[in-house]
């Protein structure tokens, strides 16, 4: 079983308004409310690309419900751990840019964060675990650590999808890939990237850290994906893009769901690369026909290695 991890899931509430003023009444032409959260967008596009998934996490009060419903009704299995106060709802306000209100999560106790720990504790090697997205306040802030040493004992795979601090903290148990994008490589190891070659330079880095392999996405430019054995660049076609939340999400689940129904690396990063560019090109996340058609357009390249 795959399984997603969120720690601090929301309802994403996607207001689009023309003209746009600071000072005055605003009437939204559109919205949308979807269940929001890096793990919860994994798992859907997941269940898109037709892999299953349990969705964990913590979930409260009325957004909670609203969050779990949502999964039940596109056929995704929840477990989430039940907390006191609401799952948070963020506000994306598009006009013509993107603004993001997000709001502070509910707190989770040192009982509910030790459930979600027994769940994991369950795994097996036949499973992986994607943990993606940030650690609210009431999280101890080493639960990536804590999770990726669980996933070392009992053989489950480890994806991560996180900023610099969580990523690092987690090499040692060697994940099965991470996953910065372009801007993230460059916190990680203060410098500027430049060029395909940096790119591969410093992933090579991360993997004598511990990972087995690396994503680094390129935006627009596409991704780079790094392995002891190769290194391979895709460039996804040219497009409008509408939203690039969930774009990377839609990235790891391509990879995760291709490696998981028996491709190759090279055909399930081509399939990772398409489904982080369908969603970019999309209100919402990517639809299955979107990532097939895109797919098609995919180039791949080696850069080095087989």
């Amino acid at each position: 079983m795959i399984y997603t991890v969120t720690f601090n899931p929301s309802i994403d509430y996607v207001m689009f308004v023309d003209d746009f003023k600071i000072d005055g009444l605003n009437r939204a032409q559109d919205t949308n409310k979807f269940a929001g959260g890096k793990g919860i967008n994994v798992s859907r596009v997941l269940k898109t690309l037709g892999v299953d998934s349990t969705a964990l996490g913590f979930a409260g009060g009325f957004p909670g419900d609203f969050i779990a419903q949502t999964l039940k009704d596109s056929d995704i299995h929840t477990d989430f751990v039940q907390v006191d106060e609401d799952t948070r709802i963020n506000v994306k306000l598009k006009t013509g840019q993107e603004t993001d209100v997000n709001a502070q999560g509910p707190n989770v106790t040192d009982a509910q964060f030790q459930s979600l720990l027994n769940q994991i504790k369950e795994t097996t090697d036949n499973d992986t675990v994607i943990v993606a997205g940030s650690v609210p306040k009431s999280i101890p802030s080493d639960a990536y650590a804590q999770i990726a040493k669980i996933t070392k004992q009992t053989g489950a795979q480890l994806v991560v999808d996180a900023e610099k601090d969580l990523v690092e903290s987690v090499l040692e148990y060697q994940p099965l890939f991470i996953k910065p994008n372009k801007d993230e490589l460059e916190v990680m190891f203060n410098t500027s990237v430049k060029s395909d070659e940096d790119v591969i330079k410093y992933a090579k880095q991360i993997l004598d850290k511990g990972a087995q392999s690396v994503i680094v996405s390129l935006g627009g430019d596409g991704a780079i994906y790094v392995d002891r054995q190769q290194s391979i660049k895709a460039v996804n076609p040219k497009g409008k893009v509408i939203n690039t939340v969930g774009s990377g999400d839609s990235t790891v689940a391509g990879m995760v769901a291709g490696l998981a129904t028996g491709l190759s690396v090279q055909d399930a990063f081509k399939q990772a690369v398409a489904s982080g560019t369908a969603t970019a090109f999309d209100a919402d996340l990517a639809t299955k026909d979107a990532i097939e058609n895109i797919k098609s357009q995919v180039t791949i390249s080696v850069l080095d290695g087989e």
